[in-house]
């Protein structure tokens, strides 16, 4: 059985340092296994996300789209702004049988706790 899942209903929710430690976001060896996925709309991943981040919109999950290739078969550690989708996203993977938790507080709180955050030209982004 996985990290993640033990005996729930729903999906856990995550801070973003436990976020960024399962990513390999953190300075910290080992444990970080899985992908950090970002569900927000484009315009919101072109301004920023984290680095090494898969994107895929909750409105494109909603309707039905697969993972990429980098996050099939992965634990997920889903991401948005503030938490509302990522909550709606990891409940969406977890029927379809995907190993998910969503973060707390989202890209906001991932910011603010100096988290790395790049535009679609891997410079410094914001958080839209």
């Amino acid at each position: 059985m996985s990290i993640f899942r033990k005996n729930r209903v729903g999906p856990g929710r995550v801070s973003v340092g436990e976020a960024a430690r399962r990513t390999g976001h953190a300075d910290t060896r080992g444990g970080a296994d899985a992908v950090l996925l970002d569900v927000r709309e484009p315009h919101e991943w072109q301004a920023g996300h984290a680095p090494g981040a898969v994107h895929v919109p909750l409105s494109a999950l909603a309707a039905g789209a697969g993972l990429p290739a980098p996050a099939q078969a992965r634990p997920l550690v889903v991401i948005c702004r503030s938490g509302n989708r990522s909550r709606q996203a990891a409940e969406l993977l977890l029927a379809r049988g995907a190993d998910a938790v969503d973060v707390v507080g989202g890209m906001r709180d991932w910011s603010a706790a100096g988290l790395p955050v790049v535009d679609a030209r891997g410079q410094d982004g914001t958080v839209a």
